[in-house]
């Protein structure tokens, strides 16, 4: 979350030629709605649940880069389908998501203690991120190009 994997895979899929899609963006255009929204309306376990179709239609059928939501490594059947992918781990620290996105109101699993809430968000998906992941590249402190190019060079992906 405010790791940068939007823009960091829009230009990694511009360097490489290939398009990008987003599974959030999926989900709000499919809900017609905020992830926020759906959150709050219909909770969290639901949202899990459209994350996962989500997640493996997008496997399942894009063939160039795909980000995913900050909470998808919390499914095993989403870890496994992710196994053997080239997948990057954008990492940083909780003074870098401070800067970045403020950790404010729009991202419903920080309403309270927005520090507290991400340090502990972090401290149980990391191992899972780290699972999943053939790379991790720490992302404080470099602008976006910076990261791209660490993730291709990371997983030895040739610019287009």
């Amino acid at each position: 979350m405010g790791s940068g994997k939007s823009t960091v895979g829009e230009l990694i899929a511009r360097r490489l030629g290939v398009s990008y899609r987003d599974t959030d963006a999926d989900i709000v255009a499919a809900q017609g709605r905020e992830i926020s929204d759906i959150f709050v309306d219909e909770g969290e376990p639901y949202f899990r649940e459209l994350e996962r179709e989500a997640v493996a239609a997008a496997v399942a059928g894009h063939e160039g880069v795909l980000a995913l939501g900050g909470g998808a490594v919390l499914d095993e059947k989403t870890r496994e389908l992710l196994a053997g992918l080239p997948v990057a781990y954008l990492s940083m620290d909780v003074e870098e998501a401070v800067k970045r996105v403020g950790l404010g109101a729009a991202r419903p699993l920080l309403a309270v203690n927005p520090r507290r809430q991400w340090r502990e968000l972090m401290d149980a998906r990391r191992p899972l991120y780290t699972e999943v992941a053939r790379v991790v590249v720490a992302t404080d402190e470099r602008t976006p190009e910076e990261v791209a190019q660490a993730v291709l060079d990371a997983l030895e992906l040739k610019n287009a």
